[in-house]
């Protein structure tokens, strides 16, 4: 009996210590924390288990519930302090890389790196304005300050100003959604961020090179987070066919889009609530003016964007101050040209009105006062600034007005979005029968019935099949179908995809089309099979083409034919051919509810 005793408390000890290692050691990793603290943690472990086992063992509970406690308490100061230091992420992958040639533009000299295979050079984190901090936080992005020396261009700057979630928290996301997490004690830091992020990056072919076309992308993020540097939308593999591309940080949030009178008052040009617009506008000069030093032709460049990033390039496709920067427009996953914006917009008086409720909840009375409250307080107020407006300067209008009377800037087209857009966001909040119903009223007010007639729901799984069409087209498809048949009205040549493609990642969800269009499947990723492969070339050339010359045709590719009233679209899977826009059933009665056309 009495070792039978033993064996029990002897178990009763080493399962959860072990378990409770286990996990401690799969959070250092996912944590990001650094060698330091495996060490300092397999000590502290070693230490409470000769403890337990040599001096507590059949001593009384509490002493061992102290050990215990101290474990625990232990542990969290180490997981604290040794997360990984805030560091710049280097430009390339690749160790000690060969630096360019001098670079000069209008501000100094530079030089970037190239990759490994030395096929492509980046260029990473160019100030196009200054910082807009301190009195410069809400007014219209300036000039940046020339530089002295050579500029070393081998990094990327800081992350514009955002909520930070842990890094845990960001690790496990990436295994959960993305299935392509790898372990690394090469990663173990945190990105920066700062308020003083207005930079851009640049790929391009090797060498010397004459009047290329350009890409300028904008990343998305809802307007309130994102950075743009990710490898799915990075520059290397439209670089790689001849394309030279841009991306930059812009304001975000309260930083790029808070409205108030005051800043309308002190503004030169009577503006508020766009930053975040103006700098991409900044930006977009920034290439105008020194692009050439790089290869680039500044005539022939094209917008690019995903999500919120594809809602501005929607924007700055009517606004007047992005007049003559750009010829061409390619938007991914979302727009604001819809009668009234899903997302990413609102009208000013409510974005005025929003910006007084801001100063209350920071306990300010004027912008002076706002202006004092350090970034990282300000940025937990991302969730309620991060909608452009209509300002009467970037925006005299809303998109659709501007496309009813004729008004835009772009002279072609590409577009589109993705089979599963919606599920991300209603991944904890999916409709069941019990409350499908009262999705559909908060969603189609007086249009309920028609949804529910044209959508019913017999069982949950229908519920959930429904609720996320619906919801995928409200929130995304439905302004693509607006914009095709403005621009179609218009005559402007209009390319609309729509990416079904499924894979071992992300597949068809929202952003999954990214890694495909902009020619970055890592060459040994087990997640992509040959197919997908096949896809991601044909995609890539034809965003390529289009830069080059506004048609995404080209020798050997599925014929793309032109949208003429935005009910077929080509659909990019293992088979690419024109299918009709599977939503259109929705897409009448959103027609009815905000009465488009009328």
């Amino acid at each position: 009996m009495e070792k039978k005793a033993k064996k029990k408390l002897h178990l009763g000890f080493w399962i959860p210590t072990v378990l409770i290692a286990l996990l401690w050691f799969f959070f250092l990793e996912v944590n990001k924390n650094t060698l330091s603290g495996w060490i300092q943690s397999l000590v502290v472990f070693v230490v409470y288990i000769t403890l337990s086992v040599k001096l507590l063992r059949g001593k009384k509970w509490y002493l061992r519930l102290g050990a215990f406690v101290l474990l625990l308490a232990l542990l969290a100061v180490i997981g604290y302090g040794t997360q990984g230091p805030f560091k710049a992420r280097p430009a390339v992958d690749v160790k000690d890389p060969r630096v360019t040639e001098i670079v000069t533009v209008r501000d100094g000299q530079l030089t970037g790196v190239t990759t490994e295979d030395g096929a492509v050079e980046v260029y990473a984190g160019i100030p196009y304005a200054k910082p807009p901090v301190g009195e410069l936080r809400w007014r219209e992005p300036q000039d940046p300050e020339p530089w002295e020396g050579v500029l070393a261009a081998d990094h990327f700057a800081p992350m514009s100003m955002q909520p930070v979630r842990p890094q845990w928290y960001s690790s496990m996301a990436q295994i959960i959604g993305y299935h392509d997490y790898e372990i690394s004690l090469d990663d173990n830091y945190r990105d920066q961020v700062s308020e003083d992020a207005l930079y851009l990056n640049i790929w391009k072919p090797a060498g010397k090179q004459e009047n290329l076309p350009v890409l300028v992308y904008i990343h998305g993020g809802s307007l309130q987070t994102g950075q743009p540097w990710y490898a799915d939308y990075s520059g290397e593999g439209l670089a790689r066919k001849g394309v030279i591309v841009v991306n930059m940080g812009y304001r975000l949030g309260i930083f790029g889009f808070l409205a108030d009178e005051e800043l309308m008052a002190e503004s030169p040009n009577g503006t508020t609530g766009n930053y975040g617009l103006l700098d991409q506008i900044k930006a977009l000069e920034w290439v105008r003016d020194n692009i050439a030093a790089f290869g680039g032709d500044p005539d022939n460049v094209t917008i690019a964007g995903e999500s919120a990033g594809a809602a501005c390039v929607s924007a700055l496709c009517t606004s007047p101050r992005a007049r003559g920067l750009f010829r061409r427009a390619i938007a991914e996953s979302s727009t604001v040209t819809a009668p009234q914006p899903a997302h990413s917009f609102r009208p000013l008086d409510q974005a005025l009105e929003t910006g007084r409720a801001t100063k209350e909840r920071f306990g300010c009375s004027s912008i002076e006062e706002l202006r004092q409250v350090d970034a990282e307080t300000l940025a937990a107020a991302a969730d309620t600034n991060h909608h452009m407006t209509v300002d009467g300067y970037v925006l005299t209008e809303t998109p659709y007005e501007s496309y009813q009377k004729g008004v835009h800037n772009e002279e072609a087209l590409l577009h589109g979005f993705n089979a599963n857009e919606g599920a991300a966001f209603i991944l904890f909040d999916n409709a069941k029968l019990n409350d499908y119903e009262g999705k559909l009223q908060r969603m189609f007010g007086e249009y309920a019935s028609e949804a529910l007639s044209l959508f019913p729901a017999a069982t949950d799984e229908e519920a959930r099949e429904n609720w996320n069409a619906l919801y995928s087209a409200y929130f995304f498809s439905y302004g693509h179908y607006c914009w095709t048949r403005q621009e179609a009205a218009l005559g402007v040549p209009t390319y609309e995809y729509y990416f079904s493609k499924e894979n071992g990642r992300l597949g068809p969800w929202h952003s999954g089309e990214e890694v495909y269009c902009y020619g970055n499947i890592p060459a040994d990723s087990p997640l992509y099979d040959a197919a997908d492969r096949a896809l991601s070339e044909i995609f890539c050339s034809y965003f390529a083409n289009f830069c080059k010359t506004g048609d995404p045709n080209g020798p050997g590719l599925p014929r793309w034919e032109p949208a003429t009233d935005g009910r077929t679209v080509l659909e990019l899977n293992e088979t690419v051919q024109p299918i009709p826009d599977p939503y259109l059933p929705i897409y009448e009665l959103f027609d009815k509810m905000y009465q488009f056309g009328n």
